[in-house]
């Protein structure tokens, strides 16, 4: 039992160690932002939304409301004003036409897509001059951090 309990405190130790060293990485990096961005009227819950319809695709309001753990009214008026700005269209389901599909525009998709390209701009950087046995090394650990991922849920 106590080598359990020694385990179990060197193990959250480490993971505080290591959401510090993820907290001086970012502060390290320098954020590459388009000027627009900054400048944009986008809300952090309508980026949520463009988050999950980019990675999960279309979608219906409950499940939207329910993966990004907010109310189905709440997501409706979010999603609203998404359609507005042209960023998400709405379509009626195939299967039950009571039920609406939420799905990214063009222009949603485009959005996104640069969000998504200027992450990757950014990992390229931070993985720039490491060695090859440094970046062996990342992608050891990112596989095992994919790999925890995909078989747990794991408490946020």
């Amino acid at each position: 039992m106590e080598t359990n309990k020694l385990q179990e405190q060197n193990s959250k130790k480490l993971v505080r160690h290591i959401l510090k060293l993820g907290e001086n990485i970012f502060q390290g990096i320098k954020l590459s932002v388009p000027s627009e961005w900054l400048t944009s009227d986008m809300t952090v819950a309508q980026l949520r939304i463009l988050l999950y319809l980019y990675t999960d695709g279309p979608s219906r309001m409950s499940i939207i409301a329910s993966s990004i753990g907010i109310a189905v009214s709440t997501a409706t008026g979010i999603v609203d004003n998404l359609v507005k700005k042209g960023l998400v269209t709405r379509s009626a389901d195939p299967e039950d036409r009571r039920l609406v599909i939420c799905s990214l525009s063009p222009p949603g998709r485009d959005t996104m897509s640069m969000m998504w390209t200027l992450g990757q701009l950014q990992m390229k950087n931070l993985l720039h001059g490491l060695s090859v046995e440094e970046l062996e090394k990342v992608n050891e650990v990112a596989g095992i951090l994919l790999r925890n991922v995909t078989s747990t849920k794991n408490p946020a």
